[in-house]
């Protein structure tokens, strides 16, 4: 396969991509097809590595309204009501949600997910349902599931137990959720126990870390240190930490040492930090959403996440990390032209980095065969013109082909 003319992560001048046995096997300003090769014209388009989802729920992906809407839109309420839905959950149900926005995911770019799963239930019936979902979309879609105790560790029946069965079992990561156990002591026990369960099993760590508009939430200081003294670094990841927007500057100044020793990562979740955050406030509203700015330009790993796709979460979701995208540089006040033009690596290789897949990730000769063309010459035109991921290329076979949109206009001016 030879791509022609194409332009590689927003360069202004155009190269050619050759791809042979599932790899980037040259990239020049100019290569001739071999006898009988695919050729693909590429003039004026955008070739990235592949759209990555490094936070998603895919076991309550598709139950918003059962078995009741969120009416008060909290994170709370949307706890409560997940654990009326798991109550049902079948191997058969998991699968079939699943693999429904799997597919929407793939046909949106998307080639490498994460997803959290639940394991506050004593069957381990998602986690089941998923690590069969894993196996069976592997030659199309890297999955990595993280074992997710929705409902705590220590606050919840024989959560350690749990916890280290996800790990046997083939969860690829551990997670917690410290700032929903009972005290403040059970949150940091929490996040002791899980980091010893990843040290001791060989496993990633991806913690929903100060999920809550409270300025005393400060579980991360904990998870950094532990992470700084395990030697974990970046194999650990704090997702959402919202209650950042409400710490004072000189505690978060403070932190910031801490945080680039660890070498942590970040992942934002700007459509569901948004819509859940703020919900106790009158005026002025939380944003609900981390300092991903500042963050990034203390050189920190900060990557964006779909998180829900129609759940009791967020009613909404139609898994294109395009909506992150946007709504994260709008909230985050990433708006001059060169961060709106950078912006895709928050789904890109800044989320390849928080998945810690980076050695087989990106568009570099010997890689695997990994990409999409986008119909623009840049991400800044693609973003806001929304253009068509025109092909997903996955190991050098094509998994997605979408037709342009053709859009007659009989607009006079």
């Amino acid at each position: 396969m030879l791509i022609k003319n194409v332009h590689i992560e927003n360069a202004e001048q155009t190269s050619d991509v050759k791809i042979a046995d599932g790899k980037f096997v040259k990239i020049a300003p100019s290569i001739e097809p071999s006898d009988g090769e695919q050729v693909i014209d590429a003039t004026d388009k955008l070739l990235l590595p592949p759209f990555v989802d490094p936070h998603v729920h895919l076991d309550a992906t598709q139950t918003a309204g059962d078995p009741e809407w969120n009416q008060s839109g909290t994170l709370f309420d949307g706890i409560r009501i997940w654990s009326e839905r798991k109550k049902k959950l079948t191997i058969d149900d998991v699968k079939t949600r699943a693999k429904k926005a799997i597919k929407i995911q793939v046909a949106n770019g998307i080639q490498f997910i994460r997803s959290h799963v639940d394991v506050t239930d004593p069957d381990l019936t998602a986690l089941k349902a998923l690590i069969e979902v894993r196996d069976e979309v592997a030659d199309q879609v890297e999955l990595q599931l993280v074992a997710f105790p929705q409902e705590g560790i220590l606050s919840y029946p024989n959560g350690k137990e749990l916890m280290i069965a996800a790990a046997d079992m083939g969860a690829d990561a551990i997670g917690g959720i410290p700032h929903f156990e009972f005290t403040r002591d059970y949150g940091v026990e929490s996040l002791k126990f899980l980091m010893k369960v990843a040290e001791s099993k060989g496993k990633l760590v991806d913690v929903h870390c100060d999920e809550i508009d409270d300025p005393a939430s400060r579980n991360l200081e904990v998870l950094a240190t532990l992470a700084l003294e395990s030697g974990l670094g970046d194999k650990v990841t704090a997702s959402h930490t919202t209650a950042m927007g409400s710490y004072n500057d000189a505690y978060t100044y403070k932190l910031f040492r801490l945080l680039r020793m660890s070498h942590i990562n970040f992942i934002a979740n700007p459509l569901v930090n948004t819509n859940l955050g703020g919900r106790f406030d009158t005026y002025p509203k939380r944003r609900g959403m981390t300092r991903v700015k500042e963050l990034a330009e203390a050189g920190i790993n900060v990557a964006f996440g779909e998180d829900d796709l129609k759940d009791p979460w967020y009613p909404m979701g139609n898994g294109n990390m395009l909506d992150p995208v946007e709504m994260g540089i709008h909230v985050g006040h990433l708006m001059g032209y060169d961060d709106i033009m950078n912006s895709y690596q928050f789904i890109t290789t800044n989320a390849a980095k928080a998945m810690h897949i980076s050695g087989h990730y990106g568009i570099h000769v010997g890689k695997p065969a990994n990409c999409i063309i986008m119909n623009n010459n840049n991400f800044y035109n693609a973003l806001n013109e929304r253009s068509e991921i025109l092909y997903s290329i996955h190991n050098g076979q094509i998994l997605v082909q979408t037709e342009p949109k053709h859009v007659t206009n009989h607009f006079e001016d």
